[in-house]
């Protein structure tokens, strides 16, 4: 098993869910004259890389920027401090244009009016407020807290997947906001994900 040698076994069962054509696929940047190697690459021209640990913010940088459709895929279960936290609503809800999401562990709002008036007092409204509670939940995304954070990934350009284990994956999406963006999780299945990559 080409280039295998020496992975993880969470980096070698995500390979072996691919047919062997495409894994381990070589690219030479002729620029560069460099070689690269994709951990998954797919006939729909999507390059997935499945990444164990940490990276800097330049090899991250380098990756993006040579692969234009990579989905980043990590082992969540490695994640010191990591938890999911609750039900969150629909984030892209025009009913919460004028809100914000809290940075907190407990999910609450903010107006944005209240925000951008400096001298007032801002206000937390939980989703039994008035304002809020009509406004449902959904059943796939998810607020987080990470105690301790690979800061890198917070900068990525590319889709990030979160791998915990079981039959489900989390992507980490941002909300843009002006108190700063707002990351929480978008669950998919598992199965859902191979599927969109693997001609039956």
């Amino acid at each position: 098993m080409r280039g295998f040698l020496g992975e993880t076994p969470w980096h070698r069962d995500w390979k072996m869910a691919f047919p062997p054509d495409y894994r381990e696929v070589c690219f030479r940047d002729g620029n560069l004259q460099e070689q690269h190697r994709a951990d998954v690459y797919t006939p729909c021209g999507t390059t997935l890389e499945f990444q164990n640990s940490p990276i800097s913010l330049t090899e991250l940088e380098s990756r993006e920027s040579y692969y234009p459709k990579l989905i980043w895929v990590l082992n969540g279960k490695k994640f010191k401090g990591f938890r999911i936290l609750k039900h969150l609503p629909d984030v892209d809800d025009p009913r919460l244009q004028n809100y914000e999401f809290c940075h907190s562990d407990h999910l609450s709002m903010i107006r944005k009016d209240d925000l951008l008036n400096t001298r007032g007092k801002i206000k937390r409204l939980n989703f039994h407020h008035p304002e809020l509670r009509d406004i449902p939940l959904t059943a796939h995304y998810y607020s987080f807290c990470w105690k301790n954070p690979h800061k890198v990934w917070y900068q990525a350009r590319r889709p990030l997947i979160i791998d915990l284990g079981g039959y489900f994956l989390y992507q980490l999406k941002q909300r843009p906001q002006l108190s700063g963006a707002y990351a929480y999780l978008h669950m998919i299945s598992r199965k859902d994900f191979l599927a969109r990559f693997i001609d039956k």
